[in-house]
C-alpha cells in the first residue's frame, strides 16, 4: 500500500487490531512516525495525544529498534523502515524523525507514496539537495512542514508587527545568543553524532545546523532572509572544544542583500544551559524573543523597564492537518522557507575544519560521559558578537585564530553566496 494522497481524508484500510476503518475514523488522518526514539518520542507523545483528542489516527511506525513496552497501543503496527512501512500501510502522513544525512532520500520516498511529511530539521544537507527536493515537492504536489517549531509561535507574527508599528525604530540588526551545554555522551549517541562525514555521506552535524539551529532559523525569518535571493554573504568562524569533527562553538554573520546584519553567536560548551534568545536591534530600541519560551520583551529608549508578554504556539503536526482540511492558507514552517537557513548550512558544509580550542582555555566539568566543556568567558564572547556582529576573531577572543586569514578562505571568511537554486513555491 502507499499513501492516500487526498487533501484531507485519509483512505480507508486496516485499522485497530486489522479491522477495517470505517464511519467517523475513515475520515481522519492517518500518521505515521520513522524514528521514535530520542527526539522521536516526543513526536509519538504528540501523535498519541491528537489521537485522544479525536484529530488524527496513529496507525504506523519504523524504527530499527522496537518501542518499549505499553509505549504504544496494540493497533500501531511496527516496521523496520519507511519502504516496509509504505508497502504495508496506507498513510497520510508521516513524521520523519532521522539521522540528518536521511532527510533527503527518505522524504523523497514518502512524497512520491502521496504522503505528506513533516520533516525534522535541519531539512536536507545541502543547497543541491534542496534543490532536489524541491522539484519533487513541485512534481508530486505534496506538502514538507520542517520542524523548526520555533515557526509555529506567535511570537514571529508579534514581533512583526511591533516593527511596523517603529516600536524601535529601523531595524539596524538582528543576533541570536544561544549559550548551551552538551556532554560527551550527546556526541556519542548516534554513529553520526559529532561527524561532518560519515563513511562517506555528508552529515554536517553540529551547533550551527543541529542543537542550536532554531536559533539561525528563527533569526532569518525575523530578518526577512528566509529566501536564498535575500541573502548577499555568509561569514563563518567555527571552533570545538570537544573531541569531534563539527563545531560546537561558532559565530556565524549573514548579511543580506539590503544589507542588515544578521549575526550568531552559538555554543554548548557554556558553564550552564541559558535560554536562547534573538535580539532585533532598531535605531531607538531593541526587541528580544526568548523563541523557546514564546517571550517577547521591547526595550524602547528612554522607559526603563522593558514591555514583556507572553504568547502561545501552534505545533507544528497539527499546523499541516489544519492545512490538508482546508484551515489554513499555507504551512508555519515550509519546506521552501528554510532555503535560506540551507544556505547556511551549505556554508557549513563547505567551510574547513573547526579549529580546535586550546587546553589552556576549556575547563572540563563532571567525570565519564558526563563530563563537558566549558570555554572561559565564551558567553561574554557570544554576547559581543552578537551585538557588535563581529566574529570570535574580530573581537580577539584568546582562544580564536591569532592569525589573519584571507577573505574567501572557508572557515572563517566571507563565504560567497552561490547562484541560488531554482524559485521554490510556497
Amino acid at each position: 500500500m502507499r499513501g492516500a494522497g487526498g487533501s484531507g481524508a485519509g483512505a480507508s484500510g486496516p485499522g485497530p487490531s486489522g479491522a477495517a476503518v470505517t464511519g467517523a475514523a475513515a475520515g481522519l488522518t492517518r500518521l505515521a512516525i520513522v524514528g521514535i526514539h530520542g527526539h522521536g518520542s516526543s513526536h509519538v507523545r504528540h501523535a498519541q495525544e491528537l489521537v485522544r483528542r479525536g484529530d488524527a489516527l496513529l496507525v504506523a511506525v519504523a524504527d530499527p529498534r522496537p518501542a518499549g513496552d505499553g509505549e504504544l497501543g496494540a493497533e500501531v503496527r511496527h516496521f523496520a523502515s519507511l519502504p516496509e512501512l509504505l508497502d504495508a500501510v496506507t498513510v497520510d502522513v508521516v513524521v520523519l524523525c532521522t539521522p540528518i544525512h536521511t532527510h533527503f532520500a527518505l522524504t523523497k520516498l514518502a512524497m512520491e507514496a502521496g504522503v505528506d511529511v513533516l520533516l525534522e530539521k535541519p531539512p536536507v544537507t545541502s543547497v543541491a539537495d534542496f534543490a532536489a527536493l524541491a522539484a519533487v515537492i513541485e512534481a508530486t504536489g505534496r506538502r514538507c512542514q520542517v520542524g523548526f517549531q520555533s515557526l509555529g509561535s506567535e511570537t514571529i507574527g508579534v514581533v512583526r508587527d511591533r516593527i511596523a508599528a517603529g516600536a524601535i525604530g529601523t531595524v539596524t540588526g538582528v543576533s541570536a545568543s544561544g549559550a548551551w551545554l552538551r556532554t560527551r555522551s550527546y556526541w556519542t549517541r548516534a554513529a553520526w553524532a559529532g561527524k561532518r562525514v560519515l563513511n562517506g555521506i555528508e552529515v554536517v552535524d553540529g551547533v550551527v545546523t543541529n542543537p542550536l539551529a532554531h536559533a539561525v532559523a528563527t533569526a532569518l525569518c525575523l530578518a526577512g532572509a528566509q529566501r536564498a535571493d535575500q541573502i548577499a554573504s555568509i561569514d563563518l568562524d567555527q571552533y570545538r572544544a570537544n573531541d569531534i569533527a563539527c563545531d560546537d562553538t561558532s559565530v556565524v554573520r549573514v548579511r543580506t542583500v539590503a544589507g542588515l546584519p544578521i549575526t550568531l553567536g552559538l555554543t554548548v560548551c557554556a558553564p550552564q544551559r541559558s535560554e536562547p534568545f534573538i535580539t532585533v536591534q532598531g535605531s531607538s530600541g531593541r526587541i528580544v524573543v526568548f523563541y523557546t519560551l514564546d517571550l517577547v520583551q521591547v526595550f524602547q529608549d528612554g522607559s526603563p523597564d522593558p514591555v514583556t508578554t507572553s504568547h502561545g504556539r501552534r505545533p507544528l503536526l497539527d499546523d499541516l492537518l489544519m492545512l490538508r482540511s482546508g484551515a489554513s492558507a499555507g504551512l508555519l514552517a515550509d519546506f521552501a522557507d528554510t532555503e535560506g537557513f540551507t544556505l547556511v548550512l551549505d556554508a557549513v558544509r563547505r567551510a574547513s575544519d573547526p579549529v580546535p580550542i586550546p587546553a589552556a582555555y576549556v575547563d572540563w566539568v563532571g567525570d565519564g560521559p558526563d563530563a563537558h566543556p566549558v570555554v572561559q568567558d565564551v558567553g561574554t564572547w557570544i554576547a559581543r558578537a552578537g551585538a557588535e556582529h563581529k566574529t570570535f576573531a574580530e573581537l580577539g577572543a584568546p582562544w580564536a585564530r591569532t592569525t589573519p586569514v584571507p577573505a574567501g578562505t572557508p572557515g572563517t571568511a566571507a563565504v560567497v553566496v552561490p547562484d541560488a537554486p531554482h524559485p521554490v513555491s510556497a
